[in-house]
């Protein structure tokens, strides 16, 4: 099991980092909540990790504190939860607004996230509440404000930042219409990929 990653960041491709640790580059797949909060190429980071295996692919998912995998790894034993639909949910959602939303049974917060449905919100707010009760009550308090500033870009990239940010959005499980359109609400001249994508989860809430 690799738990934990120690490296420089090569490449940032939401929602994937590639991070390069003793002259190996490890391809991590990240909540963009997460993603959100890595420092910027050619620095230093530390990535906690879950690795995954399955018959067709091996996989690492990354976080930036042990609670994000904590919850993470809570969330994949709900039945009908997956890697991808836990990324998913913790990209729309940070921990914190993951548990208070459980906790406070707002089954319409958590539908508007991709993939997740009437019955699949009901089963996580039943499941996720019990699983809860057995951890300390500031387990997940890791909320931050993100204050993001958007890098002056050349306008000429606008467009490139655009198709970055709809295909992140796609690989998160939101269809590619609806990743558009969710871009195009909220896009802006000079933002990067970052801020586009984080602005259009904001919105989508």
């Amino acid at each position: 099991m690799i738990g934990r990653l120690n490296g420089v960041i090569i490449e940032k491709q939401p929602p994937l980092v590639l991070l390069e640790v003793g002259g190996v580059g490890y391809e991590v797949h990240m909540p963009m909540t997460c993603f959100y909060e890595l420092p910027e190429k050619d620095h230093s980071a530390i990535i906690f990790t879950h690795f995954v295996v399955r018959e067709d692919a091996q996989l690492l998912f990354g976080f930036n504190h042990k609670q994000e995998r904590t919850l993470f790894r809570e969330l994949i034993k709900v039945n009908g939860v997956g890697p991808k639909l836990a990324l998913a949910i913790l990209s729309g959602m940070s921990a914190q607004q993951f548990v208070n939303a459980v906790e406070h049974q707002e089954i319409a917060a958590l539908v508007k996230l991709p993939g997740v449905g009437k019955k699949t919100a009901e089963r996580l707010v039943v499941e996720m509440k019990d699983r809860f009760k057995g951890m300390h009550g500031d387990l997940f308090n890791t909320e931050s404000e993100f204050t993001l500033t958007a890098p002056a870009t050349d306008p000429s990239a606008t467009n490139d930042a655009e198709a970055e940010a709809v295909a992140a959005l796609v690989a998160l499980g939101y269809k590619p219409q609806e990743a558009s359109k969710m871009v195009s609400k909220i896009a802006k001249t000079g933002a990067d990929s970052e801020t586009l994508i984080r602005d259009a989860l904001r919105a989508s809430l």
